[in-house]
């Protein structure tokens, strides 16, 4: 049985200037106070940095796969991204992701994400649990970055006074 791959590529546009969401994506030691995922170490700490690593736990509530995210891309001038993942059972992801600012200080952040599936019965396995998971998880996982940022930028903006 030939490995599988499957690929997501959500959009959103967020309410808050670029900085606010370039911010959320280089601080990975925070990712879990919005991302479906509990951080338990990141080596080298501090910020973001091409080979910095995190490990975690991630997954449905039933399924926790526990994993490495390792950037292997930080772009600050273009506010790009890119990470490889390491998953339980052989799943891997490569995501990429890079954010433009928009007028009104809003941004938009596009979000790729290429899911590799193991041959064999993990691979079916796989599937299996994944379902439309690989299309939902990076959507799901978009929303909650863009509802961080606009909460950042939210309380930002009342701590100032302004509207």
């Amino acid at each position: 049985m030939a490995a599988a791959s499957f690929t997501a590529c959500p959009t959103a546009i967020v309410k808050a200037p670029v900085d606010v969401v370039w911010k959320l994506l280089t601080n990975i030691s925070g990712w879990g106070s919005f991302f479906d995922l509990r951080v338990t170490s990141v080596e080298p700490p501090g910020p973001a940095a091409k080979g910095q690593r995190m490990l975690g736990e991630t997954g449905p509530r039933w399924l926790h796969l526990g994993g490495s995210f390792e950037y292997t891309l930080i772009d600050e001038t273009h506010y790009k991204l890119e990470m490889d993942v390491r998953l339980s059972l052989g799943l891997t992801v490569h995501e990429a992701l890079n954010c433009v600012p928009l007028e009104d200080g809003r941004c938009r952040v596009n979000y790729h994400c290429h899911f590799g599936l193991p041959d064999g019965w993990r691979g079916t396995l796989l599937r299996f649990l994944g379902g439309r998971g690989f299309t939902t998880g990076p959507a799901d996982s978009l929303c909650r970055l863009k509802l961080a940022a606009e909460q950042e930028y939210s309380g930002r903006k009342a701590a100032k006074g302004t509207s």
